[in-house]
C-alpha cells in the first residue's frame, strides 16, 4: 500500500484531494455507484488502468475508508468492493463534477473509449420524480434508480424488475443531453426519446 501523500494545508478542500485527488479514485467511486463490483468488472469498466495501479487505489480507498472488500457466500465465492457510508458521499461531488465538465464533453475523439453506464450521472440529474428507470442505448441498457436515498445508483442490464419508465433513445441524443444541450422533456418532445410507463419519471416527462 502507498503511502499517503499530501498536500500538507490546512484547507478541507486540499485534505480531501489528498484522499480523491489521485487518477483513477473518482472513476473508481463512479463504477462503485452501481454497487458491490469485483475487480475483474472494474478493470473491464476503466479502459486505461493498469492492474497495478487499479489494485493499488483499490487498497488505498480501503484503508482511506471510501470502500470495503467482502467475500461472496457460495456459489460466487469471489471478492467484490463496494463503498462505505463515507464513499457515498462523494456522489453529489460527482454530479457536480459532471455538471461542471459538460463544457469539455466536445465530440468524441476516436481514442475515446464509451460505456452506456457512463451516461448514468448524466442521465440521473435530469429526471425528475423516484423510481425505477430503465435506459435503452445502442451501446446497451443500463437502469437508474432516481430519488434513492441509499443504495445502488445505477446498474448495467435491463431493469430487474418492471420499470416505471422506459427511455429509448440513441446516443447522439443521449450526448446532446450529457453536454447540457438539450434537456429531457424536449428530446421527449422532439420524438427523440420514447418513453413507456406509468411511473412517476414517464409522467414527468410527458407533462414536462
Amino acid at each position: 500500500m502507498s503511502p499517503r501523500r499530501s498536500y500538507d494545508q490546512y484547507c478541507s478542500a486540499a485534505r480531501a484531494l489528498d484522499v480523491v485527488g489521485d487518477r483513477w479514485t473518482l472513476l473508481i467511486v463512479r463504477e462503485l455507484l452501481a454497487g458491490p463490483r469485483r475487480y475483474t468488472d472494474l478493470h473491464a469498466d476503466l479502459p486505461g488502468v493498469s492492474t497495478d495501479v487499479l489494485a493499488s487505489r483499490l487498497k488505498d480507498m480501503e484503508r482511506d475508508g471510501l470502500t470495503t472488500r467482502r467475500r461472496l457466500p457460495p456459489p460466487g465465492a469471489a471478492y467484490v468492493y463496494e463503498l462505505t457510508p463515507r464513499g457515498w458521499e462523494l456522489l453529489p461531488v460527482l454530479q457536480a463534477l459532471g455538471t461542471w465538465g459538460q463544457a469539455e464533453l466536445g465530440e468524441r475523439r476516436p481514442t475515446d473509449a464509451v460505456r452506456a453506464h457512463w451516461f448514468a450521472l448524466p442521465l440521473l440529474r435530469a429526471l425528475a420524480g423516484e423510481g425505477l428507470v430503465e435506459v435503452r442505448l445502442e451501446e446497451g441498457e443500463f437502469h437508474l434508480y432516481v430519488g434513492a436515498e441509499d443504495g445502488p445508483v445505477y446498474g448495467d442490464g435491463a431493469a430487474p424488475g418492471e420499470p416505471d419508465a422506459r427511455l429509448t433513445l440513441d446516443t447522439d441524443t443521449c450526448t446532446a443531453v450529457a453536454r447540457g444541450e438539450l434537456s429531457l422533456p424536449d428530446a421527449v418532445r422532439a420524438g427523440r426519446i420514447t418513453v413507456t410507463g406509468d411511473g412517476t419519471p414517464a409522467k414527468a416527462l410527458r407533462e414536462a
